[in-house]
């Protein structure tokens, strides 16, 4: 039998978290389709996710304490995502129902980074990057008006998308200055933890009082079980040991593959139709992300200052 390297595993992993970031928005357009409540899919994906994360992270006592002058910044992060992001993401994708128009949008993440990245942190792009930056433009325009049509209600979709973009980023420059204190499994599992708590009130309040048990179906459960163990708890725990072997960066780019997945899962399932305007506008957002994010070769290694771009 033919050994398998560490940096084999490392591909093998984050392909295996991407691939399930990929099909997270078909499983969230399932829920959302079949009339689930908004606030009910987040409340039960952040409290199932952080039993998991729990579960995973203190029997490998991964978990640090934190100290009280962090909390504030833990507060804030998790304010920002999952609270903020998931609200954007998933009422954007209920507005739009289209998980390939959505998936798109939500990869210019790295995008807005790297422009916050150069007014935050006065961090240096090369005309390359600004070339990639510029060019997702276009791509995500021809996705949008795909029929030729700007609805009020497609408009407000796009909104929230991008609401949940703006969130992502706050989120990595909060978590850039946490990272250097603890590490990413205490980071994610307290996310979600206070993730959680911060949508129990919206889910008491908004959608607790029409809820029954009825409308945990197994056409809800499936999806929402998917979401909550696979794409929160293990694409994140994947996604993070590889960052320490290829870098924030290197590790980044395979993120610009998730809109190419989910739009083709999307259109075999069913979910999605898929034009040839459609198939453009992802090769070019996908190839602006991934051109945006290259740097140069360098001959030491990257910090895991962070994880990346925030995910579905």
């Amino acid at each position: 039998m033919i050994p398998i390297s560490k940096r084999s595993v490392v591909y093998i992993s984050v392909s295996i978290a991407v691939f399930l970031w990929g099909v997270s928005f078909l499983w969230s357009n399932s829920i959302l389709q079949q009339g689930f409540p908004v606030f009910s899919l987040m409340f039960f994906r952040m409290t199932f996710a952080a039993i998991v994360l729990s579960v995973v992270s203190f029997s490998l006592g991964k978990v640090t304490r934190i100290e009280r002058k962090d909390w504030g910044w833990f507060l804030l992060l998790v304010f920002l995502e999952p609270f903020l992001y998931f609200i954007g993401e998933t009422i954007g994708l209920k507005t739009l129902n289209s998980p390939t128009v959505s998936s798109v949008i939500i990869s210019t993440i790295p995008i807005i980074a790297l422009i916050a990245g150069i007014f935050v942190y006065n961090e240096k792009i090369s005309s390359l990057n600004a070339f990639g930056i510029v060019m997702t433009l276009p791509g995500i325009l021809l996705m949008v008006f795909d029929k030729g049509d700007m609805s009020i209600d497609k408009g407000t979709g796009i909104l929230f998308l991008f609401m949940a973009v703006f969130a992502a980023v706050g989120y990595s420059v909060v978590v850039k200055k946490l990272a250097h204190k603890y590490n990413s499994y205490t980071i994610v599992t307290y996310q979600h933890i206070l993730g959680a708590i911060y949508f129990l009130p919206f889910f008491f309040f908004m959608d607790l009082p029409t809820f029954s048990r009825e409308m945990l179906t197994p056409g809800i459960i499936k999806p929402l079980l998917y979401l909550s163990v696979l794409c929160s708890s293990l694409a994140f725990i994947l996604f993070i040991n590889s960052i320490k072997e290829l870098g924030v960066a290197r590790a980044n780019i395979f993120t610009a593959i998730v809109p190419v997945i989910s739009a083709y899962a999307a259109f075999v399932m069913g979910q999605d139709t898929m034009s040839i305007r459609k198939v453009a506008g992802v090769l070019i957002v996908v190839t602006g992300v991934i051109i945006a994010q290259h740097r140069k070769k360098n001959t030491t290694p990257e910090p895991d200052r962070k994880f990346g771009s925030a995910k579905a």
